[in-house]
């Protein structure tokens, strides 16, 4: 299997919602796509069909991102499968939600551990393995930067600024070798997981946030990942891009 355009995207949590569309769009853009997933390899498997049956490249790749062993196999799979990695979207992460009063350690520990140890393992491996001219597109949140932080999101907002501040060192650290690094925060988008269990009053409250009055798609947090990705977006780098519709 072989890229139109030459190049190996890892997108971590790529089975279904936002993680998905990028990797599909990757595809359709002619890169190879690595589909990680941390558990539930049919949606993962069922990815791969859909972006194979419509031309695409992709391979789906388990690992635990939280995990440095596993995110060396992941990278270790794409070098296998593909030759090599160009783009790394770090798009896994969890949303546990609780006034910081209430946070157990539990939620504490595996909030930490995915969001930003998984993002910085992914970083780790970047800088000894992304080839010359390559991308890491991090994934924070509009949470972080809103005017008004909102209560019970104080431990993943930590995760999310944690994210910021490794994605701009890291765009320094990585100097030399033609590679941007970059971060896209995501306003309200569309998810299933998004808007499950939300009553309808507080999705349309969610909705008229942003000027243009409505949620985010994935396909929309996609396309900015895209952008960066892509030889449109190699001069933006060591910046966070706040996909959000105007929210902030």
């Amino acid at each position: 299997m072989t890229a139109s355009n030459g190049k190996t995207a890892i997108v971590t949590g790529a089975s279904r919602g936002i993680g998905a569309a990028i990797a599909s769009r990757l595809a359709a853009d002619g890169f190879a796509v690595v589909v990680n997933y941390a558990g539930k390899a049919a949606e993962a498997e069922a990815q791969v069909a859909l972006m194979r049956n419509a031309g695409g490249v992709a391979k789906a790749v388990q690992a635990d991102v939280s995990k440095s062993a596993e995110m060396r196999l992941l990278f270790e799979s794409a070098e296998k499968a593909f030759g090599g990695v160009d783009v790394l979207v770090s798009n896994a992460g969890i949303m546990q939600l609780a006034t910081i009063g209430e946070s157990d350690d539990a939620l504490f520990d595996r909030t930490i551990a995915v969001n930003v140890k998984g993002v910085f393992n992914g970083m780790r491996e970047a800088a000894a393995r992304l080839r010359t001219g390559g991308r890491v597109i991090n994934f924070s949140s509009s949470v972080v930067g809103l005017y008004l932080y909102q209560p019970t999101y104080g431990v993943y907002a930590a995760t999310k600024g944690g994210v910021e501040a490794m994605t701009h060192v890291f765009a320094n650290e990585i100097r030399g070798r033609d590679i941007t690094v970059n971060a896209v925060a995501p306003g309200p988008t569309g998810t299933d997981l998004f808007l499950k269990g939300k009553p309808p009053e507080l999705i349309d409250h969610l909705r008229k946030l942003s000027p243009l009055e409505r949620l985010g798609g994935p396909e929309d947090i996609a396309s900015v990942v895209a952008f960066l990705a892509g030889s449109d977006g190699k001069w933006i780098n060591g910046q966070v891009l706040r996909a959000n519709g105007g929210v902030i």
